[in-house]
């Protein structure tokens, strides 16, 4: 179990992981706070204290009161980056890498609704969702007002993001292809703002390899000085031809409480949750296209080295662009092409096609009921609502361009736990989560509010039975009670038997009799109550289940197939594992062998050197390292010296016709007997000090012989 260093002081509404499992989102109401997973501060038992820290605290009040989180969401393309909305209006992305007090972008959003509202309290955020893996969805926040008016901020990119440089060069060549080459003028200045946009932000796209399909870009910080993002919207309905505006019968009553992005296939489809129960899908009938509002500068904060560090913006909306949707019309087969790209390239946000209406038929209360929506890991067409009755799963079977042949077919909702409580409007789950397992099936792992935890478990496309749950229970309940297509209890005990009368008067009665043929009635009646009625719940219940016990039919099978080839893998190995540790012996076998002849060597019985010993070592060592040659050159002049004093030369004494012992008279002075019997006791000693050197000399070069042996 994972606990934050300090106690939050507040409780986390959210709680999310980011793409690396590194870091730990908790939001409450008020307040933000990181909790890092791998730096641990301490361990007690099975509880690990992590490292926790707090979020723009400088932002965020600490007295709970005043600006409010909406929601949080790390980003899918970075893992240190998370966006925030906040009821200011305003949406910030942080970066844990670069500051947890100053966001790294922050964008103030302006919208503005001609002739719908007057009343600013009336249009407030109130969710967000990243755009997916789709051309310039990818770059895009799609954002939920109060009202149901979908906003869109593209592009916006986490500055060091990796995206695939594949893509991006798709998005690049067509920019260049046909927004360049309009006749109109502001497609060709959309189209340069966002070529401008591309090459600051991903440098290399000029000078790509040419084997650069599964290459990474990084996102270079970038934003026009002089211009700022365009809130595009709000995003109108497609107007088909001949057909009436929007009725109040298509509209969705309340106020928006949730919202989800989800990419199909080739479809952008957007989930609005209402208060009053109903979800309303709709999908992008175009793509979604960069926008920049000329002459509105954005404030940047650069370092010393002129690299911008973090971004600040006003986000105005086009109060044209939402007049000029209103008379779009979708274009026919076989128009022209130039036209439909020069519309896509005007500036105007792409327009919304209704899909379908879902009523989740909730209690119609004073207050609007909390939805929450999740999108399924696995299956992109189906998503989860969670509220107050339980939890639903909603699959769409119709896209206007992955499935056209489907228009006929409505979403398919299926309850996947009911609470047996459908009066209340708050959400029965205080958490929920979507997992996908590595055998392609979804986890859906929920806390409920009094602390339960249950996990379920969908298969495929396979719709399983509502689950359901007390949650006014005290007690917890097994596990095994929630498990998905096991057969009932109920069923498994089978019929409760019938009470049958003991009286010994039943025999006396004749069948043919008035009183006979009631009785008789009365026993089929109930035989039929409690053995037919049984085989017929019997019946549907088997009928239910054989999909279900047909799957894990196919499923055991295929582990059995598994199982088998594994054993006739290891039967196989089994005989080249028998060799290799046979091997193995005889190598052991070898090396002992060596290790005893290595025993007989004459180094390994002797002893370590005591400490006198390397002592009279190291002296020996520095001898023949440094005084060895000083010594024999010593040596040498000494042994010089005394022959020439003891043998002096012959002829400087024939040369001067004296004898040897005298010196030549002159200048020079005589030399006493004491003197010259100083100096041969002089040239003794140092005869004797000559030998002893020798000796040395001897004894070191044995040690030094002794060491290289």
């Amino acid at each position: 179990m994972l606990m934050p260093e300090t106690d939050l002081g507040y409780n986390a509404m959210h709680v999310s992981l980011n793409t690396d499992g590194s870091s730990l989102l908790l939001a409450g109401s008020h307040n933000i706070s990181v909790l890092y997973v791998h730096e641990r501060v301490s361990k007690d038992g099975d509880t690990i204290i992590c490292r926790t820290v707090p979020v723009a605290s400088q932002i965020l009040p600490s007295n709970n009161d005043g600006i409010k989180v909406l929601q949080t969401s790390w980003h899918p393309f970075s893992s240190s980056h998370f966006g925030v909305l906040t009821s200011d209006a305003v949406f910030r992305l942080f970066d844990l890498s670069f500051s947890l007090e100053q966001p790294e972008q922050e964008f103030f959003l302006q919208p503005i609704l001609p002739g719908k509202c007057q009343n600013a309290s009336s249009i407030c955020p109130v969710a967000f969702s990243y755009g997916s893996d789709h051309l310039w969805d990818r770059f895009s926040v799609f954002i939920l007002f109060s009202d149901g008016s979908i906003f869109v901020l593209c592009p916006i990119v986490p500055f060091g993001s990796d995206y695939n440089k594949k893509h991006i060069l798709e998005i690049y060549e067509d920019v260049n292809a046909f927004g360049l080459k309009s006749s109109n003028q502001n497609v060709v200045t959309n189209s340069r703002l966002a070529i401008a946009w591309l090459e600051a932000t991903f440098p290399d796209l000029l000078h790509l390899p040419a084997d650069s399909s599964g290459l990474m870009s990084r996102a270079h910080p970038y934003a026009s000085l002089d211009d700022s993002l365009t809130l595009q919207g709000p995003l109108c309905r497609v107007c088909e031809e001949n057909s009436e505006p929007e009725s109040k019968s298509n509209s969705c009553e309340g106020k928006a409480v949730g919202f989800v992005y989800s990419s199909v296939g080739k479809d952008s489809v957007l989930v609005t949750a209402w208060g009053s129960g109903h979800l309303q899908i709709d999908a992008l009938a175009d793509e979604i296209q960069p926008q920049w509002s000329i002459g509105i500068p954005t404030r940047l904060n650069v370092d010393s080295h002129g690299q911008i560090k973090s971004v600040a913006m006003i986000c105005d909306s086009n109060s044209e662009d939402s007049w000029a949707m209103r008379s779009y019309r979708p274009s026919s087969t076989g128009s022209n092409v130039k036209s439909n790209t020069d519309a896509v390239w005007m500036g105007h946000s792409p327009p919304l096609l209704r899909l379908a209406i879902v009523d989740l038929a909730l209690p119609k209360t004073s207050n609007d009921s909390s939805l929450s929506l999740f999108l399924d890991p696995l299956v992109p067409e189906r998503f989860y609502c969670a509220h107050g009755g339980g939890l639903d799963m909603v699959t769409l079977h119709f896209l206007p361009f992955s499935y056209p042949e489907m228009a006929s077919t409505p979403p398919s909702v299926h309850p996947i736990l009911t609470t047996g409580d459908s009066e209340t409007n708050y959400p029965f789950l205080s958490g929920f989560v979507t997992i996908a397992d590595a055998y392609g099936h979804v986890q859906l792992v929920s806390i409920t509010c009094p602390g339960e935890c249950f996990v379920v478990e969908m298969k495929g496309w396979k719709e399983p039975t509502p689950l359901q749950l007390d949650i006014d229970s005290k007690f917890i309940k097994d596990v095994e009670s929630f498990t998905t297509g096991m057969i009932s209890k109920e069923l498994v005990t089978g019929p409760d038997p019938p009470i049958v009368s003991s009286s010994s008067s039943l025999r006396s009665l004749a069948p043919d009799s008035i009183e006979g043929k009631s009785t008789l009635h009365h026993y089929i009646k109930v035989f039929h109550e409690h053995y037919v009625e049984y085989g017929h719940k019997v019946f549907i219940e088997l009928k239910e289940h054989a999909d279900y016990l047909k799957t894990e039919i196919e499923d055991k099978q295929k582990r059995l197939q598994s199982v088998k080839q594994t054993l006739l893998s290891i039967e196989a190995k089994d005989q080249d594992i028998n060799n290799r540790i046979n091997r193995a012996f005889k190598v052991y076998d070898l090396l002992e062998k060596r290790i005893e002849g290595f025993k007989i060597l004459p180094a390994a019985n002797k002893k370590p050197l005591s400490r006198a010993e390397q002592e009279f070592k190291a002296q020996l060592d520095r001898f023949a390292d440094v005084e060895l040659d000083a010594l024999r050159s010593s040596i040498t002049a000494l042994s010089a010296r005394m022959k020439r004093f003891a043998h002096p030369p012959i002829g400087s004494a024939a040369s001067t016709g004296m004898p040897s012992w005298q010196t030549p008279k002159g200048p020079r002075t005589h030399v006493s007997d004491s003197q010259m019997s100083l100096l041969k006791s002089s040239l003794g000693k140092l005869s004797l000090l000559n030998e002893e050197n020798n000796l040395k000399l001897q004894l070191i070069e044995h040690e030094l012989k002794n060491q290289e042996q």
